[in-house]
């Protein structure tokens, strides 16, 4: 599927985005001194082995990352911790729990839908596909969903903030950028520093309270740990659903006959997300490092190497999937990595595929016409290792 790739500005890097192959699915990369994953069966193998594969990619990086930002991290620790860590906040998550959500989701989104009556234009991220996540995240640990416009200052100024600097530039200026980015978070974790020390007096029924008064390993988590677990449950929380529902929307514009279809048939909403996720996942790519010598695709990685996963291009692994460039909201099986894989599966998939599905369905019932503005092009997140809109302006007649 490369037509949203021709039609609208999509970073460079994601080159698989339009049709190119790399000629083994396993390369090094001399210019940025790291190995490159690009095949299906490969990445599983990686994301199956975290003994081999750590996760605690920090070590090797040339840059130096304050310490205090990985305290808490799940995405870079490995087993045992990470099943400790994961099995606190995974009680929020559990297939019962989050059924029970979708009626406050369908609330949450009429309201939103609402405010769009009588527009002949929307802006499907800032009207739907950001606020949604954002209000059902920041109920669920227990913060004001009057504050998202600042979660979303927030939020892009991570984003951005990271997506400039690169962590494997051991240059000054790497260092300088990976400080300035640092810099852009601290708003963020001051603001969730501030509601931990409020639930340890003053505890509520939420997931930030149960965070605070949590034990890992028989230790009470840090003020430090709880303040990055949130952290990270609000930004990528909010993030990956925002891209996915902007993502699908943009994919189902792209293909008009494939829109009809599933306008008409509403059984294929959940695979039209899917297919989504896998063609433009939000998450491109992900970091491991290896802890021994290991072959993969055959070649040799020596110990202590970074690992970079480009998932996107895994995801259109021609030995995996067969037309791997079509669109098919039908497509299975569909074994895509838009939520990784692994023991560090997104915790909140579940969350985010029901969040995309109602919204859209309701956005389907509300509006007989949604089409790109061809004079309003979308915006695209400006970095490499994900693929999201920030921005996709929609005509409703």
């Amino acid at each position: 599927m490369t037509t949203v790739v021709d039609r609208w500005n999509i970073h460079p890097d994601h080159r698989w985005l339009r049709g190119q192959r790399p000629a083994s699915p396993v390369e090094f990369d001399e210019a940025q001194g790291m190995w490159c994953v690009y095949g299906h069966p490969e990445t599983m193998e990686v994301l199956g082995n975290p003994g081999v594969f750590s996760s605690d990619t920090a070590r090797l990086l040339p840059v130096s990352v304050d310490p205090s930002l990985t305290e808490g991290d799940m995405s870079q620790m490995d087993p045992p911790r990470h099943r400790a860590f994961r099995g606190l906040v995974s009680r929020a998550f559990t297939p019962r729990l989050i059924a029970g959500l979708e009626p406050r989701i369908g609330e949450i989104t009429d309201g939103l839908i609402a405010d769009m009556d009588g527009k002949s234009e929307i802006e499907i991220v800032a009207d739907l596909a950001y606020p949604l996540p954002v209000i059902v995240i920041a109920e669920l640990l227990g913060v004001p969903d009057s504050d998202r416009d600042l979660f979303k200052k927030w939020a892009d100024n991570i984003i951005e903030g990271f997506s400039q600097a690169s962590f494997m530039d051991a240059s000054e200026q790497g260092e300088q950028d990976l400080r300035d980015a640092t810099d852009r978070m601290q708003p963020l974790l001051d603001y969730l520093a501030g509601h931990v020390a409020d639930r340890r007096r003053h505890p509520r029924e939420d997931l930030l309270t149960q965070l605070a008064l949590a034990e890992a390993d028989g230790e009470r988590l840090t003020d430090n740990e709880v303040v990055n677990v949130a952290n990270i449950l609000l930004v990528t929380g909010h993030i990956t659903t925002t891209m996915l529902l902007g993502n699908t929307v943009l994919c189902l514009d792209a293909e008009p006959e494939q829109f009809a279809r599933v306008r008409a048939d509403r059984s294929l909403v959940p695979g039209a997300i899917e297919e989504a996720l896998r063609t433009l996942p939000p998450s491109a790519a992900l970091a491991r490092g290896t802890t021994r010598e290991v072959k993969l695709a055959g070649q040799l990685i020596p110990k202590d190497q970074m690992v970079y996963l480009w998932l996107g291009a895994a995801n259109r692994d021609p030995r995996q999937f067969e037309l791997p460039d079509v669109y098919d909201p039908a497509r299975s099986p569909n074994p895509h990595f838009g939520f990784g894989r692994g023991i560090h599966y997104c915790i909140g998939a579940a969350l985010s595929q029901l969040e995309g599905r109602v919204a859209l369905n309701k956005l389907l019932d509300r509006f007989p016409v949604l089409r790109t503005d061809p004079g309003k092009p979308p915006g695209f997140f400006p970095t490499a290792d994900m693929i999201g809109v920030n921005s996709v302006h929609l005509q409703t007649s």
